[in-house]
């Protein structure tokens, strides 16, 4: 009886043995020639050795089989795309008008490049090579599994009388499940989640083995879209909306490239005297048939398109230009507030555009705030981003930890980081001024900054009520709809001018500071 572990590999083998196919008259050319050398010697058998092979060229049967070799990947030894789609076309033309039945998946690990980044990329080879095993394991012999991306695999079901879609999603819940074991690596354990996406044959779009194959892998974008460690299977519906997606992402890349994605600016206010302490821009994207369109619509759209870094240079350049006309309006705006995307932040050469773009403007880097999530430096960044939040500080920008008490900051980050203020988020301000409970927290956020020596701004201010506690509590700064909604640029001096006559007769409300 076999050992366990010797069939399995023995399966191994045999799914990703090299195929090396060729025209089937070259299996007796050692036959030939042996014979030859027994009958005529050796110098028949340099004339066969010679002519053979001229003779077959000239019959052309190398070029019958040309590019019958089929790559293999070097890490799993599995197909590669070329060949899986080789065998995919066979299927699908197996299963064509036919009873038979079969379905295609894609499966890929979450957030590679995140373990890539983390543990380094012979950890993410080790992984892949695990997985790769285990999908093989988990399958049929005549099954046919290739690795087609860096974290990403592809099935083949061979084709079968009965399979309905209960038993496809029963298969793709236990591959999810065995890839999601822990795989051991230099003594501890990585744990990794994977996403699905499979398309029956018979639900398959068009007429072709390309249609089926696209189709799985919109499902698995469908399960990507709805989190980590999906399963979908390919529906019309799922068509739709990744085609709508698609189009958002096309029509969002060049809403930015023509200038339709605007920042608006929403003022910041001291609760101290009253007076704008400064403008945070925000995207905004007007479009000319359909209207406002929400950032949360089409920002995740420019992130899968990769186009956050080019989204934070627009912003970054109308932000300054801003500064400038309010500087030349005589008005007074100490400061303008940019988000940085972490692809930004990532990038090595940020801090010298940065100053770049300050000397240009002829803006001192202490009147830009940048802006940055907790959770980028609550999730460990790598040394770059360090280095380019450290380098912006040590610059002269003002460093804004924005939606604080969201993430997981801990004291030492924000002091590592050289945070200048925090802000606070809208789920601590709303209905402060009725919750007890809000309030603590808030004094306690205050409490903690006021020790560390940071400035504080809280956002998402509605009410009058709101913005008087957070002043009371000796919140330095506020911003919110209760303040002013974002605006496009030529409204900002009319609203400044409008809040500065008010000014004159309001009341002063908080404590007052020495």
């Amino acid at each position: 009886m076999l050992n366990p572990d010797s069939d399995r590999l023995m399966r191994i083998r045999r799914k990703i043995a090299p195929v090396l196919l060729g025209p089937p008259i070259l299996a007796f050319l050692p036959a030939v020639t042996l014979g030859t050398f027994w009958l005529g010697g050796e110098a028949a058998l340099l004339t066969v050795a010679l002519g053979l092979p001229l003779l077959f060229a000239a019959l052309g049967v190398f070029g019958k089989d040309k590019g019958s070799y089929i790559p293999r990947d070097s890490v799993t030894g599995m197909l590669l795309r070329e060949g899986f789609e080789l065998v995919l076309d066979q299927v699908h033309n197996d299963t064509d008008d036919t009873s038979l039945k079969s379905a295609v998946m894609v499966l890929e690990i979450d957030e590679y490049k995140e373990l890539i980044a983390r543990h380094g990329q012979s950890a993410g080879d080790s992984v892949v090579q695990r997985c790769g095993e285990r999908i093989i394991e988990a399958l049929r012999d005549k099954d046919t599994v290739a690795r087609i991306g860096d974290s990403k695999f592809a099935i083949c079901l061979t084709p079968v009388q009965n399979l309905d879609l209960e038993l496809t999603v029963q298969m793709a819940g236990r591959l999810q499940a065995s890839l999601e074991q822990p795989i051991s690596l230099d003594g501890a354990s990585l744990y990794q989640s994977c996403s699905v996406g499979f398309c029956m044959r018979s639900r398959a779009p068009g007429h072709s083995a390309a249609d089926w194959f696209a189709a799985a892998n919109a499902a698995l974008a469908e399960a990507q879209h709805n989190g980590p460690s999906g399963i979908r299977a390919y529906s019309n519906d799922i068509h739709r909306r990744t085609k709508a997606r698609s189009d958002l992402r096309e029509d969002a890349a060049a809403a930015l490239e023509g200038g339709q994605i605007q920042p608006w600016f929403q003022p910041q206010i001291s609760t101290d005297t009253g007076k704008v302490s400064g403008f945070e821009a925000l995207a905004r994207w007007s479009h000319p048939v359909h209207g406002m369109i929400p950032p949360s619509t089409f920002l995740p759209a420019l992130e899968e398109a990769g186009l956050m870094e080019q989204l934070s240079q627009v912003m970054l350049y109308h932000a300054l230009t801003a500064l400038k006309a309010w500087d030349a309006a005589g008005v007074e705006v100490p400061a303008v507030g940019v988000n940085f995307a972490t692809d930004e932040l990532k990038n090595p050469g940020l801090v010298d555009r940065v100053k770049w773009e300050m000397e240009r403007f002829e803006l001192p880097p202490e009147r830009l705030a940048v802006e940055i999530l907790e959770t980028v430096v609550s999730d460990s960044p790598d040394d770059m981003i360090t280095r380019n939040i450290y380098g912006l500080g040590a610059l002269g920008c003002q460093i804004d930890l924005d939606d604080f008490g969201t993430g997981h900051a801990s004291i030492a980050s924000v002091r590592r980081f050289n945070i200048s203020r925090i802000k606070i988020d809208r789920s601590f301000v709303m209905k402060a001024d009725r919750d007890p409970e809000q309030q603590k927290l808030i004094g306690a956020i205050l409490t903690m900054a006021e020790r560390l020596d940071l400035e504080t701004l809280a956002e998402g201010v509605e009410t009058v009520g709101e913005h008087a506690l957070l002043a009371q509590l000796g919140c330095d700064h506020v911003q919110g709809f209760g303040i002013g909604r974002p605006m496009p640029f030529d409204q900002t001096l009319d609203w400044i001018t409008a809040h500065q006559a008010k000014l004159q007769d309001a009341p002063v409300i908080g404590t007052q500071r020495p």
